[in-house]
């Protein structure tokens, strides 16, 4: 058995607050959301938080646990699942997307922290493999289109700049740049993340198109790909979800660059434009194996005798 001895580190943050800050952190690219999809991105996220609070609420009741929605876990979980999603689907979609994230892949393996990967983004999945059809139609002003990304991959041209401020189609919380590095800003001075996975990831991921892309180090096609489909979002908020990445420096690290590896090798050689939510699944399931290799060695133990 091994015992540590006081003192213990404690952080002033508790897991309310931190999810608070979250929540806060999204509004940005939430109200862009809402603002340039209309009522329906409202319905959208609204169902979608109100199916994960609810679903929890229930399931705490029947199995009689104590009710842990005071959390706001299930509001980031649920809002998160909205932002992934596009404004026009039905709204039996995110409900179903809602009891997955919180019922399938959240409470049946022992509730928060207890997870194997982002309810959200596996929810996202499970979704797009059983609705591929409405979970990839986009409406930009009426239109059914395809995403910049996807237009990019077919060869067609696309206006960069529209990309970076929102001015496209995609998902509810994706399309603006602008509006998720703001919410980033804001998680960074709080200290809720820092910038070991994120940047790592997004570093390691322009590498790879520059070496694999086809394209070398062109400005325009690395624009693209950062500002295109759910890259941004994903580094920042579902990336660093504390309870499926590691906690040590170097495991954050190894983290991100397996991130990069894996979202360049779905876009550059992989038949969809995307890959940003399977990478980070991927590497969830491997963040156990990136904990055993890079916890460090306990002082006394492991020598030669």
């Amino acid at each position: 058995m091994n015992v540590s001895s006081s003192p213990h580190i404690r952080s002033k943050l508790s897991t309310s607050s931190i999810m608070f800050v979250v929540i806060i952190a999204l509004l940005p690219a939430t109200g862009f959301g809402i603002y340039q999809f209309g009522i329906e991105a409202a319905i959208v996220v609204a169902v979608c938080i109100a199916t994960c609070v609810l679903t929890e609420l229930l399931y705490t009741k029947l199995m009689k646990k104590p009710t842990t929605i005071g959390d706001f876990s299930a509001v980031v979980t649920g809002l998160l699942l909205a932002l992934n999603l596009p404004a026009s689907v039905p709204w039996w979609i995110p409900v179903i997307g809602g009891i997955f994230a919180i019922l399938v892949v959240k409470m049946l393996f022992g509730g928060l922290g207890q997870n194997f990967m982002n309810p959200a983004l596996a929810a996202r999945c499970f979704l797009l493999i059983s609705f591929a059809a409405r979970m990839t139609t986009f409406t930009y002003d009426g239109i059914a289109t395809a995403t910049p990304l996807a237009q990019y991959k077919a060869g067609e041209a696309v206006n960069t700049f529209n990309m970076v401020i929102g001015r496209e189609a995609g998902t509810i919380g994706e399309t603006s740049v602008i509006a998720i590095v703001l919410g980033a800003i804001i998680l960074l001075i709080t200290g809720v993340i820092d910038l070991k996975i994120p940047g790592t990831y997004l570093v390691t991921f322009v590498i790879f198109l520059g070496l694999f892309g086809g394209q070398g180090w062109d400005p325009n096609y690395l624009t693209v790909q950062l500002a295109g489909g759910g890259l941004m979002l994903g580094a920042f908020f579902m990336a660093t979800d504390y309870a499926t990445s590691p906690i040590t420096g170097t495991g954050k690290i190894l983290y991100g660059v397996l991130l990069g590896v894996l979202t360049g090798i779905f876009r550059v050689f992989g038949v969809s434009a995307e890959g940003v939510s399977y990478a980070i699944i991927l590497g969830n399931l491997l963040v156990p194996l990136i904990e055993k290799i890079t916890v460090p060695r306990c002082f006394g133990k492991g020598g030669e005798i």
